[in-house]
């Protein structure tokens, strides 16, 4: 009996080893497979990553051509604004100039209208003044203390003040030389007693309003 139990005790034995081992491969083999999974997880893991901050990288190199692409843009439209506010300012300066000039001209010319007019109102009124004066010269002591001549008098004296308020004042010719400027020589004579060119007589008075002559003196010049 003990021979019969001793086979099967070898076989069960065998088999049990058998299946030992079979089972240590199992965990072995579940082992490096269970330490490989992590690796290649940490593998794909990193690969992960540098792809991510490769990404990142395309993508904030991306948006800074697209900032600088921007920006160019930005710097070519002010350069053109700039350009357009040069040009309306120099436009506005020379409107400011042109009408600078313009009140000026026209204001000289309103100044040189107004001139003229009084001028030549002065001119048509001085013959009245040459009628009162050469009525004045019959004047004589008996008229002079009449009415008439008084009234005269009167009339030829406010007519004076009158022109100088409107600045017009007789231009000098009686024993002053001549001056083709404000005299009108219409009679030469020789006169040993006077001096050359010297006017000699006044047969119509000169007027003048400042600078500017309404009427030359008649005169006769000696020499």
């Amino acid at each position: 009996m003990e021979d019969n139990k001793n086979p099967l005790t070898e076989e069960e034995t065998v088999t049990e080893t058998a299946e030992a081992a079979e089972t240590a491969e199992t965990a072995e083999e579940a082992a490096e497979a269970t330490c490989a999974e992590p690796a290649e997880e940490a593998a794909a893991e990193g690969d992960s990553a540098e792809d991510k901050e490769e990404k990142v990288c395309r993508g904030e190199k991306k948006k800074l051509k697209k900032a600088e692409a921007e920006i160019a843009e930005l710097k070519r439209a002010l350069s053109e604004k700039d350009g357009a506010l040069a040009e309306l300012n120099d436009k506005y300066v020379r409107l400011c100039a042109e009408y600078d000039n313009f009140r000026r001209r026209s204001a000289k010319e309103r100044e040189g209208i107004y001139a003229d007019a009084v001028c030549d109102a002065l001119t048509d009124i001085l013959p009245v003044l040459d009628n009162l004066e050469r009525a004045a010269q019959y004047n004589t002591a008996d008229t002079a203390e009449t009415n008439m001549g008084k009234g005269l008098e009167l009339t030829l004296k406010s007519f004076a003040e009158t022109l100088a308020k409107l600045g017009v004042a007789e231009i000098e010719a009686e024993g002053k030389p001549f001056d083709p400027n404000v005299h009108n020589a219409v009679m030469h004579v020789e006169d040993e007693s006077a001096g050359e060119n010297q006017v000699v007589e006044v047969f119509m008075k000169g007027y003048a309003k400042g600078d500017k002559v309404l009427r030359h003196s008649m005169v006769k010049v000696a020499n």
